[in-house]
C-alpha cells in the first residue's frame, strides 16, 4: 500500500481533469466544485458520527489550522482549474498544476527548513523542463486559454500554500476529524465563490452524475486521503513531486477518453517529468 500510494494518487488526480471536463459540459464550474466539496464534507461528518470518533483532537485551535489548510488545499486549488477547464485543454491545465512541486520545494526549504540533496534539485529542474516543453507557446494560443492558465496558477498557489500549512500545523491531527474540517471549510469557500462569481446552471445527465460522483468519492476523498498520507510520511517536496507525473498521465487519458491526441512535445515532457519525479522520490531527504 505504501509503495503504491504515489502511483494510485497520480492515476486518480489525472482522471479528475478528464472527468471534470466531461461534467463541465452540463454543469457550471463553481457549482461543480461546491457540490463535490459539500458531498465530501457530509460523507466525512457522517463517518465521524457512525464511528463515534471524538472531536477532541481538534481542540486548542487545531480545528482552525485544519480549516485553513482545507480551504486552500481543496477550495482555492480546485476553483481556478475548474473554471479554466471550460476553455482550456485538460493536459495544459494539468501541466500548469505540475509547477506545484518546484514551488513547494522552495517554499518548504525556506519555511519548514526541509533540505534537498543535489539529485532532488535536479529532479525538480527536470520536472520543470518537462512542463516548459509542453506548455511552450500553448499558453499564448488564445486570450481565453491564457486567462484559463492564469486561473490554474491561482489554484497552484492555493495548493502550495495548503500543502505547506498542512505540513506545519496539521500533521499530528488524526486523519478523519482533520479531513472533515478541511472539506467543510473548503465547501464553504466554494459555495461562497459560486454565489458571488457565477450564475450556476446544471443539466443532470448520466455523464454529469458520473463525473460528480467520481470526483467526489475517488478524487476528493480517495486522492486527498492519499496525498495527506504522503504528506505525513514524507517531506512536502517529496509528496508534491508526484504532480510532475500528472500532465503526461492526463494527456494519455484525454487521448483515450476525449480524443485529444498527444503530440511529440507531450511525450518529451512526460519523459522529463517522469525522470524528475523518480529522482525526487528515490533520493532520500537529508535530515
Amino acid at each position: 500500500m505504501i509503495s503504491a500510494a504515489p502511483l494510485l494518487f497520480v492515476l486518480l488526480w489525472s482522471s479528475s481533469f478528464v472527468t471534470t471536463k466531461i461534467g463541465l459540459r452540463h454543469l457550471s464550474p463553481l457549482l461543480f466544485v461546491a457540490i463535490r466539496l459539500v458531498a465530501c464534507a457530509l460523507v466525512l461528518a457522517a463517518l465521524m458520527l457512525v464511528l463515534r470518533r471524538s472531536w477532541r483532537p481538534l481542540s486548542h485551535g487545531r480545528w482552525f489550522h485544519c480549516a485553513v489548510a482545507g480551504a486552500l488545499l481543496n477550495g482555492i486549488s480546485l476553483m481556478g482549474p475548474h473554471v479554466a477547464l471550460v476553455t482550456t485543454p485538460a493536459a495544459q491545465v494539468a501541466l500548469i498544476q505540475s509547477l506545484t512541486p518546484l514551488l513547494t520545494a522552495v517554499s518548504g526549504m525556506l519555511l519548514l527548513h526541509e533540505r534537498l540533496r543535489g539529485l532532488q534539485w535536479l529532479g525538480l529542474a527536470l520536472g520543470l523542463a518537462g512542463v516548459g516543453v509542453v506548455v511552450g507557446s500553448a499558453a499564448l494560443q488564445s486570450p481565453a486559454q491564457l486567462q484559463g492558465l492564469l486561473l490554474v496558477f491561482v489554484g497552484v498557489i492555493g495548493l502550495v500554500a495548503g500543502t505547506l500549512y498542512f505540513g506545519r500545523f496539521c500533521r499530528d491531527v488524526p486523519a478523519l476529524p482533520s479531513a472533515t474540517v478541511q472539506f467543510a471549510s473548503a465547501a464553504l469557500v466554494a459555495t461562497l465563490g459560486m454565489a458571488l462569481l457565477e450564475t450556476p446552471h446544471a443539466d443532470w445527465t448520466g455523464a454529469t452524475v458520473a463525473a460528480v460522483g467520481w470526483n467526489t468519492v475517488m478524487v476528493s476523498l480517495g486522492g486527498m486521503a492519499l496525498y495527506s498520507f504522503m504528506l505525513v510520511r514524507h517531506s512536502v517536496a517529496r509528496a508534491s513531486a508526484n504532480f510532475y507525473l500528472v500532465p503526461g498521465t492526463t494527456a494519455v487519458l484525454a487521448w483515450l477518453l476525449l480524443g485529444e491526441a498527444p503530440g511529440v512535445n507531450v511525450i518529451i515532457g512526460l519523459v522529463l517529468a517522469s525522470a524528475g519525479c523518480w529522482l525526487v522520490n528515490t533520493e532520500r531527504r537529508a535530515d
